[in-house]
């Protein structure tokens, strides 16, 4: 069974078929996405959400779909997820945990980004007694960077790597890791 994480003003949840539309439109945006190595066409972000669909059917929890109390708006994503590359921080036997987000534009900067990451890493250590929970961010993502400063997680400084799938010098492959 699924959890559902509530805090002050956000439902934290499955993915409904409705949130696909809004997700896909996310996806193609240049700006939500300067971040990642490319934008995402429908057929990819809905690839996206059965991917996410799968997690939570196989761990029962995974990257949430984020929902505004208030109006029942999508307003993004933000979960939990098992990393699937090999890097440094890696091991094959324990697969690392993940933390990640993705919020529509409209909901930058109102706090629901750090609301939502800092309930779902309580849960992971609280309730899943997850012993560390990892996030990684291209090294000048600033946005990214604070958020997860703002939640608690501290940089490890020997920890940067290189995206394993990217091209080496690929603007978007040196990431930063942070750990919880």
């Amino acid at each position: 069974m699924t959890v559902h994480i509530k805090t002050e003003r956000l439902i934290l949840r499955e993915w409904k078929d409705e949130d696909r539309g809004p997700f896909a439109r996310m996806n193609g945006d240049p700006i939500i996405m300067e971040y990642m190595p490319r934008s995402l066409d429908e057929k990819a972000s809905n690839k996206l959400v059965d991917r996410f669909q799968k997690h939570f059917d196989e761990h029962g929890y995974g990257l949430y779909a984020v929902e505004v109390q208030e109006t029942g708006q999508f307003a993004g994503f933000v979960g939990l997820d098992t990393v699937r590359f090999t890097a440094p921080f890696t091991n094959p036997k324990k697969p690392a945990t993940e933390i990640a987000w993705r919020l529509d534009y409209e909901f930058w900067g109102k706090g629901y980004g750090s609301e939502a990451a800092s309930a779902v890493l309580g849960y992971g250590v609280s309730d899943l007694k997850l012993k560390q929970i990892v996030g990684f961010t291209v090294y000048d993502n600033t946005r990214s960077i604070q958020l997860m400063e703002k939640i608690g997680m501290t940089r490890d400084m020997d920890g940067d790597f290189a995206y394993p799938s990217l091209r080496k010098g690929h603007p978007m492959g040196h990431l930063v890791l942070y750990r919880s």
